[in-house]
């Protein structure tokens, strides 16, 4: 009987005319099959995030501030106080952008930072497909990629974490922080030896102070690919520092602080390190966060050992560098967010803090060759991904849970009655409807009113000052020539500097008394359940030492030579707090004997 199967082609023999026309076919497509793999996890994410779409009363707080640079005001919170109010100053500005044409700033803020991450998560991808597939401008392809065809795995983790989708929008800066994120790696993988990359990489501590642990993590990345000379490295550090050095000096004269003014008030230089732990099981715990590490650690640690030790021998630093620093850097970088963000005490906002530490994690990942390594593991994180996206949920969703950290989206959601509040009405929190009511009313009638947390009394101001916890909606309802002020001091000097309460809840640990706020801002007598002993006490404080120079700082004209003061002083006030007890303050900053 004769064999009717095709011989095989020898070794080596020219592909038959079928077999070139698919390969030609392969190559053709694969720029294509590239852009749809960096499109594909933007477009994921940009779906979700739309899906749920809100605004955050902290993004309020950042609309006001632009609402007062478009009126004139400059970027304050009150005009006549130059408090900071704004933690990410380069999302801030690019929210005045926006507004300059007339756009609604906080419609601009949602979508805008919807964009922004879409944006973040395709720079990423572009960024693994270059370490992966070859092309990087001092990075060799990573575990043979070449050629590949490449599999979302980094991409997975965030994409199926609500928190991811939650916070695509809210109106703060965390949007601009993985745009960034993404696109400074891209350019530490692509062109390590541009200064445009340096520059990119120096903006972290505008787009929020705690990036600037990035930004050092891979200056050195960069610094270890180049190998620049000694001109070329001065030369990439003034890049990289030209513009967050200009911003701090302009920063410290003209706020007269080393930092943005919620950054004094929730202690960033603190170490509460029991908080944070607990923080960080609020976020890994309820979505099971340890099974994909577990699975991408499996994966990564064949495909790496190779690069670190080929055929038994160490690697020279030029032979494994170019590879393993732009792989390294943004774990490096990411370890040391989580390590920040736990050392603070974590945040009073749901896995917040911890989304940019999250991404950086996962870049070198976030697509991978489809070996039969990476590929089991593509498997089991998908399978992951799908449950966590389906059913994974925290247990205290639209409300505030334990330790005070809240489900921030769904609160406002629930509070507002609205599947996606940008412009809050509070239509299902009564107490906070009440007092925008009453405060709208005030300042359309043109008289001058205090608002505290509970009376109205008269004020020294000729127009509304309000007093409530509620920034966000406190800026929103006060005229921008009124004081929208908050016991917590995210935008209030006087409060900011007091000293913390123990066991606050997180974020949240300074609350100033009524009696200062009248002692500062009120005129007359004191209404009957305030004592008034202590507003006299508090009185005397404001103008006593330290106390009496922070208000100049703040409140004096802006002169030359207050400048200058401004900026001599800077470490010292930033550094100062008093007792929140009026009658402890004036002891201390008056030199008053006690009773």
């Amino acid at each position: 009987m004769t064999s009717t199967r095709t011989p095989a082609r020898p070794s080596g023999a020219p592909a038959g005319p079928a077999a070139v026309r698919l390969g030609g076919q392969l190559a053709a497509a694969r720029p294509h099959l590239r852009a749809a793999l960096c499109l594909a996890p933007a477009l994921v994410v940009l779906v979700a995030g739309f899906q749920r779409r809100w605004m955050s009363d902290d993004g309020h707080i950042y609309v006001r501030t632009v609402r007062q640079i478009l009126a004139g005001n400059g970027p304050v919170f009150n005009a006549g106080e130059r408090a900071e109010s704004s933690t990410g100053t380069l999302w801030q500005w690019l929210l005045v952008l926006a507004g300059l044409p007339g756009a609604d700033v906080a419609s601009a803020a949602v979508y805008g930072g919807l964009l922004l991450t879409a944006a973040g998560f395709a720079l990423a991808a572009w960024g693994a497909v270059r370490l992966h597939g070859g092309g990087g401008g001092g990075a060799r392809p990573h575990s043979g990629g070449g050629g590949r065809l490449l599999l979302p795995l980094g991409a997975l983790v965030p994409l199926a974490l609500p928190p991811v989708w939650d916070f695509a929008t809210s109106g703060l800066e965390t949007g601009l922080a993985t745009c960034w994120i993404g696109g400074a790696w891209l350019l530490l993988v692509a062109r390590p030896r541009s200064l445009a990359t340096a520059f990119v990489i120096g903006l972290g501590p505008l787009v929020r102070p705690d990036l600037a642990l990035v930004s050092a993590v891979f200056l050195g990345a960069q610094w270890l690919i180049a190998r620049p000379s000694r001109r070329a490295t001065l030369a990439g550090a003034a890049t990289a520092g030209a513009l967050p050095v200009a911003y701090e000096i302009f920063r410290v004269g003209y706020y007269g602080h080393l930092m943005p003014l919620p950054g004094v008030t929730k202690e960033a230089s603190r170490s509460l390190w029991g908080r944070g732990l607990h923080y960080l099981g609020d976020f890994a715990g309820p979505y099971l966060l340890w099974v994909p590490a577990v699975l991408v650690v499996a994966a990564v640690v064949p495909a790496v050992l190779p690069l670190v030790l080929p055929a038994g021998r160490a690697t020279s630093a030029g032979a494994s560098g170019g590879t393993l620093v732009p792989v390294l850097a943004p774990v490096l970088a990411g370890a040391l967010c989580w390590a920040y963000v736990i050392k603070v005490g974590g945040d009073f906002m749901h896995a917040r803090m911890f989304l940019p530490g999250l991404f950086l994690m996962v870049l070198p990942v976030f697509l991978v060759p489809a070996t039969r390594a990476w590929t089991a593991a593509v498997v089991g994180v998908g399978v992951w991904a799908v449950v966590c996206a389906a059913v994974l949920r925290i247990g205290y969703e639209g409300r505030i849970g334990p330790g005070g950290i809240a489900d921030e989206r769904g609160v406002y959601v629930r509070q507002n009655a609205a599947a996606h509040p940008v412009h809050h009405t509070f239509g299902g929190f009564r107490e906070n409807a009440a007092y925008a009511r009453e405060v709208r009313a005030a300042g359309r009638d043109g008289g001058s009113a205090l608002f505290l947390s509970r009376t109205r009394v008269a004020t020294a101001s000729p127009s509304v000052t309000g007093f409530y916890a509620t920034l966000g909606l406190n800026g929103t309802v006060v005229p921008l020539d009124g004081a929208a002020l908050d016991p917590i001091g995210l935008a209030y000097p006087l409060a900011a500097h007091s000293q913390r309460i123990a066991h606050a809840r997180v974020g949240h640990d300074k609350w100033l008394p009524d009696e200062w706020l009248f002692a500062d801002r009120g005129r007359g007598v004191p209404p009957a359940e305030m004592d008034s002993a202590r507003v006299a006490a508090a009185r005397r404080a404001l103008n006593c030492g330290a106390l009496a120079e922070l208000r100049s700082a703040t409140r004096a004209p802006l002169t030359a030579g207050r400048f200058l003061h401004n900026v001599a002083g800077a470490l010292e006030r930033t550094s100062f707090r008093f007792p929140n007890d009026p009658v402890r303050a004036e002891r201390e900053l008056c030199g008053v004997e006690a009773p």
